[in-house]
């Protein structure tokens, strides 16, 4: 039986749609600086959001080591995702690690 090249009605709709809808620029910044993940440690579940270098703008003490993470090292922030009070209080108790810290926690 002989082939068809020709596209089905169904196909070409469905490109048609996808040409229709609006372009969106990809956020690079956010891609560039890392997504944010849920890791397990200590039996625990935790929101890490990576904080490139140029974002990093105060001076913090890293829990880990007890060292400052100085303005302009990227660090990561980590909370507790499964905090009892509440996701807002989870984000108020977040703490800022060095990277490497962090790994070996």
């Amino acid at each position: 039986m002989a082939r068809s090249n020709r596209p089905r009605r169904e196909n070409s709709r469905r490109r048609q749609s996808k040409r229709n809808q609006e372009w969106q620029p990809l956020d690079v910044e956010r891609l560039q600086g890392g997504m944010r993940r849920t890791e397990f440690k200590r039996g625990r579940e935790y929101t890490v959001q990576p904080i490139r270098a140029e974002r990093a703008q105060k001076v913090y003490t890293c829990p880990g080591c007890s060292g400052d993470i100085m303005p302009g090292t990227a660090h990561i922030a980590a909370w507790q995702a499964d905090h009892i009070m509440g996701d807002a209080s989870a984000l108020a108790d977040r703490r800022h690690w060095h990277s490497h810290c962090w790994k070996i926690a």
